[in-house]
């Protein structure tokens, strides 16, 4: 490039800069990028939940309220913008007790800042060893047993329909739970950051047609939170003694102590954390 093409160019780059204060291309950037990780923090928190099927609900509204806006359509334009005007108060009345519990889990900031999946591999591995072993010793003398391990999805709102624990994981005490007429017997058993969160726990039921007749409300309930979440779900069957993990929605049966472990193995234990924490980020770039 000759000094005649590039004189224009470098005078007009030198006018800009007279009138241009980089703080505020600094602002734009930090405020760009903490708007982009607080709503990447609450995909996060939504994904798998009732709430991903609203904002569904809620984005068809706004492109169809658009599209009636650029065709003139004066009267569906109307009518969508009575749903916009009145529809904010519906959604606040309707999902009062989830928005209620968003706000708590804001307020606790343990969503934002922290790992929502265990991050030491060891920790991981000893889990599955403690979930096999109880789920070989339940399966022979055919006890009942349902097992949910979070993963990336949170599982409070299931947690908060049990009875806390937030015990150590061994295979003798999630045996314990499981012993018929007991009191916490009867329902699911939460795994959450690895610790038994709770027990006796209720968990959703799959509306699916596809399900066997022959499955029971623990397979149900299973399948349930696995179409819902993105947890591991194991079953123990009190009428066979067979062993199966529900993962994505789909039904792993009849598992034998080998493939169940590895199956654990493969979903659960991650040699590097998927989730990692915010305030460690920061301080890995230091």
């Amino acid at each position: 490039m000759n000094y005649f093409s590039w004189q224009p160019l470098q005078f007009q780059l030198l006018k800009l800069g007279e009138n241009v204060h980089w703080y505020d291309y600094i602002n734009d950037v930090i405020d760009i990028a903490v708007v982009t990780f607080v709503i990447y923090r609450l995909m996060i928190i939504v994904k798998g939940t009732k709430a991903v099927q609203l904002i569904k609900g809620i984005s068809v509204i706004l492109i169809s309220w658009f599209l009636s806006g650029f065709f003139g359509l004066k009267t569906l334009q109307f009518l969508l913008n009575q749903i916009i005007t009145y529809g904010l108060l519906g959604i606040i009345i309707i999902f009062q007790p989830e928005l209620r519990r968003g706000l708590e889990h804001l307020g606790r900031t343990s969503k934002f800042f922290s790992r929502s999946a265990i991050s030491d591999e060891d920790e991981q591995v000893r889990i599955v060893d403690a979930l096999v072993s109880s789920a070989q010793y339940m399966s022979k003398r055919r006890i009942g047993a349902l097992v949910t391990i979070e993963r990336e999805t949170g599982l409070s709102e299931y947690v908060e329909t049990g009875i806390p624990l937030g015990s150590q994981i061994t295979s003798q005490l999630l045996i314990n739970l499981f012993i018929p007429n007991t009191p916490l017997h009867d329902g699911a058993v939460i795994v959450q950051q690895g610790k038994l969160a709770a027990a006796a726990c209720y968990l959703p039921l799959s509306e699916s047609a596809h399900i066997s007749k022959e499955l029971g409300t623990r397979h149900r309930a299973a399948i349930g939170v696995s179409e819902v979440t993105d947890s591991v779900t194991l079953v123990v069957s009190e009428e066979t003694g067979g062993v199966s993990l529900a993962i994505n929605g789909r039904l792993y049966r009849e598992l034998d102590e080998e493939s169940l472990r590895t199956k654990l193995l493969e979903t659960i234990v991650k040699t590097e954390p998927t989730n990692t924490s915010f305030l460690n980020w920061m301080g890995a770039k230091k």
